[in-house]
């Protein structure tokens, strides 16, 4: 009887933590983008590779598809002229295609699931070298070759509408200073 008095009395401050925390985090808040990836004209995208293991099976062609299929998008439907030399870029782009360890569990009810191959795409800005932003993004498992191929393209194809939505995304004001009298 004193274990479920506990527990239900963790339950409860938990759940009113949580509503409370809710509640001050306006709906809707996104965080600001910051002002040198809405305001980049120019970008170098940098082949970061892809972990051993993925070509040619799961997926069909070499370590570089990924590099190529995405500078090939970019190139086709960006608003960012692509250069040729990093120093030239207001953005670098980094992108590596992992193959993340983790739970190999025959029992899923037990354990995490494996974990999916990922895209990571990391943007930088040129001049300071800082992380601007990094953005994943998982394909999903399939048995055949060709379906691996197709959830490859398809996760790609995500890979670089979020960075072209976030390159078109309005940078967030900063608020003004306060003023002392």
């Amino acid at each position: 009887m004193n274990r479920l008095l506990i527990r239900t009395s963790f339950a409860a401050t938990l759940l009113l933590a949580t509503a409370a925390l809710a509640q001050q985090i306006p709906p809707g808040a996104t965080g600001p983008v910051p002002s040198a990836i809405a305001s980049a004209r120019t970008i170098f995208i940098s082949n970061g590779g892809s972990d051993a293991g993925l070509f040619p099976s799961p997926f069909s062609g070499d370590q570089d598809r990924p590099y190529n299929q995405f500078y090939k998008a970019l190139q086709a439907d960006s608003h960012y002229q692509i250069v040729s030399d990093p120093s030239q870029a207001d953005l670098v782009l980094d992108l590596c295609l992992l193959a993340p360890l983790g739970p190999s569990n025959p029992n899923k009810a037990q354990g995490a699931p494996d974990p999916e191959p990922q895209f990571r795409l990391e943007i930088y800005d040129r001049r300071t070298h800082y992380v601007l932003w990094t953005l994943t993004q998982s394909i999903q498992w399939a048995i055949l070759q060709k379906t691996h191929n197709r959830n490859f393209d398809d996760a790609l194809t995500e890979l670089v509408k979020a960075f072209e939505a976030l390159g078109q995304a309005q940078p967030v004001p900063a608020a003004p200073a306060s003023s002392s009298p």
